[in-house]
């Protein structure tokens, strides 16, 4: 592929995320991933309310489907959906749930807006959350609120790759409402993390490790006794091989040994039948002498 072909698939993937995120409102969107596939393409949502985007008998999936292969020129797409399993640690459903929340009741309330959602995130196991409600709020003249809890790293390679970090606005009747919010996971192992281990840990450490280490030596000996069991099958075989030849020859030398045994049996019946009649033609001959004898006399 060349450099304009990748550079176009890319670009229209980001199309079609940018057009579902767009669609799907209000139904807990996270992300959505396109793959090509020997069927078509398919296309993976991730959502927090997967019945919303469903729909009734399927109806609002199918008219996606429809429009996505006739906008974007799709030859077979098939939407599968996925459902967030903690939602409360996904920027973009809090994100979401900010700008819903807001444009439902206003800018008057969006210190408890913004408490009430960092306060889910926390409660999800997060180390750390931000949320940025920048606009004019409340008042007609701009500022920036900041909502924050427990540590968040701020610089580093982990503030770029491990904070997760999502940006999305609120339609106000006072303007447009710029909301940010960054989440540090509860999972992140952080450089800074040292722990010292007892000799407890230790000794379960070296029983996961010898585990592995058995698991690893039964996966390796594996093909072995697959290999081991082929050679003996193989040997089966020939073995059966060899014994079938054997019994064949043996069978084809006891045939010749009789077809032998009975031309052996003709040549001596044959054999006695020429004596009997030679001494059938001498006792002849000798009567025949006899009579001529008796005659003379």
């Amino acid at each position: 592929m060349t450099h304009e072909k990748i550079l176009a698939q890319h670009i229209k993937e980001f199309e079609i995320k940018e057009y579902i995120k767009n669609n799907l409102k209000r139904v807990g969107y996270s992300s959505a991933k396109l793959m090509l596939t020997p069927l078509g393409e398919k296309i993976v949502i991730s959502a927090s309310r997967p019945g919303l985007i469903v729909g009734k008998r399927g109806q609002s999936i199918k008219q996606l489907t429809n429009t996505l292969k006739k906008k974007f020129n799709l030859e077979n797409p098939q939407i599968e959906i996925s459902e967030v399993t903690n939602p409360n640690l996904d920027p973009i459903i809090i994100g979401e749930r900010v700008v819903n929340s807001m444009e439902k009741f206003g800018s008057a309330r969006f210190k408890g807006i913004g408490h009430k959602a960092m306060e889910d995130v926390m409660g999800a196991g997060a180390l750390g959350v931000e949320i940025l409600i920048s606009g004019k709020i409340p008042s007609s003249r701009a500022k920036r609120w900041r909502f924050y809890q427990g540590y968040l790293k701020k610089s580093g390679d982990i503030a770029v790759n491990g904070v997760r970090v999502a940006y999305t606005a609120a339609e106000l009747k006072s303007g447009t409402v710029g909301i940010q919010v960054r989440i540090m996971p509860p999972d992140l192992i952080l450089p800074d993390d040292i722990r010292i281990k007892k000799k407890s840990d230790l000794a379960e450490v070296e029983k996961k490790e010898e585990a592995q280490s058995e698991a690893k030596s039964e996966e390796e000996a594996k093909p072995k006794q697959k290999k081991a069991k082929k050679e003996k099958k193989k040997q089966e075989s020939t073995e059966n091989v060899i014994t079938k030849e054997s019994t064949k020859t043996a069978i084809e030398e006891s045939a010749t040994q009789e077809a032998a045994a009975n031309d052996s049996v003709k040549t001596d019946d044959s054999a006695n039948a020429d004596e009997t009649d030679n001494t059938t033609e001498d006792s002849e001959k000798e009567i025949a002498e006899k009579s001529t004898e008796e005659n003379k006399n």
